[in-house]
């Protein structure tokens, strides 16, 4: 298994020099490689690698490591091979957060000056931490994860709705705006922005690692967890913490990014060979970053000046994946 980890990592070296020379400013790989190890004295190709491309390159193996320790949460709370970080509604409470300040700013009602990358972001970041609140709320009461587990889809729907009605009302520059943040994207984020990403992401995998032993127990089942002495409510709450934490964090920097947290866990699954979550969750990290920055090289379309929305990529990946798994495993349980 640690062959796997080491040639997984090295393919993550290779693929993020690749991504790094990858850009439409048509600067070449020495060029780069001459930057990074600082004997370049261009300024103008020195901004572009540490001011552009890094970030883009470090928000893609944090989006695609988060959103895939996110997506393995969820399929083990839920039992379900379906379930992924849009499951709860927090990536939807995002959305309607960023859909309520564009709209408010289009509307001409006294933000417009202040419309920023950094205030989509905070609206984005209360959006999400609301339904975070929200579930975290109905996951105390309810013992149920089923009902849980419709909540958050009809808390998903309805912050959805909102949206659209939102939409409606709004002027055409003003939807185009928050269609384009739907869409995805990793080159909105900065340094600034990845000193805040990261501390979440480092809390969020801090707290996973006292959590790894009563996962492995509850996929059992959540009887057989409480039999074995596990505080299936706590761990439980821990869980849904750490995978909203993940996915509203990132959301709200990059935009909703679909089909990286569902597609995968199942890759990890299949590639370890292993159900332990002590196996799978750094099996996870790593496959999600290298697919994540393989999608960000082919969203870039080299040789073009335009770069596809990184949900149409993710889609490409993810869709087949998933309908050959359902296929192949349709008689076997997952998780």
């Amino acid at each position: 298994m640690p062959v796997f980890y080491i040639v997984m990592i090295l393919l993550i070296v290779v693929i993020v020099f690749v991504d790094l020379v990858i850009s439409v400013e048509n600067v070449g790989a020495f060029d780069f490689f001459k930057s990074l190890i600082g004997k370049n004295e261009n300024f103008n190709i020195n901004y572009i690698v540490f001011q552009v491309r890094l970030p883009r390159v470090f928000t893609a193996i944090l989006v695609g490591a988060g959103l895939s320790v996110a997506g393995l949460l969820l399929q083990t709370l839920f039992h379900n091979p379906l379930a992924g970080p849009f499951v709860l509604g927090i990536s939807s409470g995002a959305s309607l957060g960023v859909a309520v300040f564009i709209m408010a700013a289009g509307a001409g009602m006294g933000i417009s000056p202040f419309f920023t990358a950094g205030g989509q972001v905070l609206a984005a970041l209360i959006g999400s931490g609301l339904v975070f609140i929200l579930v975290l709320l109905f996951s105390w009461k309810l013992n149920d994860t089923v009902s849980l587990l419709i909540i958050g889809i009809m808390i998903g729907s309805l912050a959805s709705s909102v949206v659209s009605i939102l939409q409606y009302f709004a002027n055409p520059e003003t939807v185009h705006k928050f269609v384009i943040w739907s869409l995805g994207s990793l080159s909105s984020t900065s340094w600034v922005h990845l000193k805040f990403i990261f501390p979440v992401f480092a809390l969020s995998l801090l707290l996973l690692i006292f959590i790894l032993k009563p996962l492995d127990i509850m996929l059992m089942g959540e009887v057989h967890a409480r039999v074995s002495g596990v505080n299936v409510r706590l761990v439980r709450i821990l869980m849904i913490i750490i995978a909203s934490l993940l996915a509203g964090t990132l959301t709200a920097f990059t935009g909703p990014i679909g089909f990286i947290g569902m597609t995968v866990p199942h890759l990890a699954r299949l590639i370890t060979r292993s159900i332990s979550h002590r196996v799978i969750v750094p099996g996870v990290i790593v496959t999600g970053s290298l697919l994540m920055l393989i999608c960000d090289i082919i969203s870039q379309m080299p040789g073009r000046a335009s770069v596809l929305p990184i949900n149409a990529v993710t889609a490409l990946f993810g869709a087949p994946v998933v309908v050959g798994f359902i296929v192949r495993n349709r008689k076997t349980k997952i998780i």
